[in-house]
């Protein structure tokens, strides 16, 4: 069952934050640099008429040796219950990959200006997509009480509580 794929990065993010952090994501304003050697303006037509974008991105700072594939407590809070890595959002990765979704602000050639995205500068991207509201959830969401809890100040501005 094991196999490896090679994946090479679309773009890198520039600007932005420099370390992760568990919060404090509200505002932060990045730039998803397209590679301009393998992409010309055309790749991203169209683009600027969605609102969002889903990004898949690699944990390129994670420890290899900070990694847990058992259970444990979601930033080893006492208060919430054991969840097994595939139960978690963060950066202790097998694979070390993340998706988030943001704000397209603006595109200036291939520099898609982007808000409120929670992955830092240099961040290789492996691919970007327009976010369409029909892709979202279907049915009913369901989920414990402790993620929102533990996420209450993640899209907050920094300094805001």
């Amino acid at each position: 069952m094991a196999e490896s794929y090679e994946v090479v990065p679309v773009a890198h993010v520039v600007g932005g934050r420099a370390e992760p952090t568990d919060d404090y994501w509200g505002g932060t304003r990045s730039i998803i640099r397209v590679d301009g050697e393998r992409f010309t303006p055309d790749a991203v037509k169209g683009l600027d008429d969605f609102s969002h974008l889903e990004v898949v991105f690699r944990f390129h700072l994670t420890d290899p040796a900070d990694l847990n594939t058992g259970a444990r407590r979601p930033r080893d809070n006492p208060d919430w219950p054991e969840v097994g890595i595939f139960g978690h959002r963060n950066m202790r990765r097998l694979n070390w990959l993340g998706v988030s979704r943001c704000r397209l602000i603006y595109i200036d050639g291939l520099d898609l200006h982007v808000e409120d995205l929670d992955a830092v500068d240099g961040t290789p991207v492996l691919d970007v997509k327009p976010w369409f509201a029909v892709m979202g959830p279907r049915g009913d969401v369901r989920e414990p009480t402790w993620p929102s809890t533990m996420l209450a100040d993640y899209y907050a501005m920094p300094g805001e509580r």
